[in-house]
């Protein structure tokens, strides 16, 4: 089982950037294949950005060339760059991880961000809203 927590979430004005920080504890060799998702209320839970056991990143259409995900499998502590930030990107970020088995079977390679119900491990979530 993975535990996931995020962190770095706040309020920024827009233009502006933000980190956000998601520590992995736990059997942490489940957390090869990583995303980070977002839900801004009243709206689906939608995925951001990916990346996979080889560090091949995806990501959604919307912040492309804008956010950069990125691991540090040392510290076991999965990141996410948001630079240049808009009213849109508002919303509640989670970190996500999925099993090995499905890491391995079905995430690597990928050409776009996996659905949600790729990842079997959620954190918290934590708030970034830009005015």
């Amino acid at each position: 089982h993975v535990q996931l927590v995020e962190s770095g979430g706040g309020s920024v004005q827009a233009g502006g950037s933000l980190r956000l920080s998601c520590a992995a504890s736990g059997d942490t060799y489940a957390s090869a294949c990583m995303a980070w998702f977002r839900q801004a209320p009243g709206k689906e839970r939608e995925g951001v950005a990916h990346i996979d056991a080889d560090d091949t990143a995806t990501y959604a259409d919307s912040v492309k060339g804008r956010f950069t995900i990125s691991k540090d499998n040392a510290k076991n502590t999965l990141y996410l760059q948001m630079n240049s930030l808009n009213a849109e990107d508002t919303a509640m970020y989670y970190c996500a991880a999925a099993t090995p088995y499905w890491c391995t079977a079905y995430l690597r390679g990928l050409k776009a961000v996996p659905h949600r119900t790729a990842f079997a491990y959620w954190g918290q979530g934590t708030q970034v809203t830009v005015s």
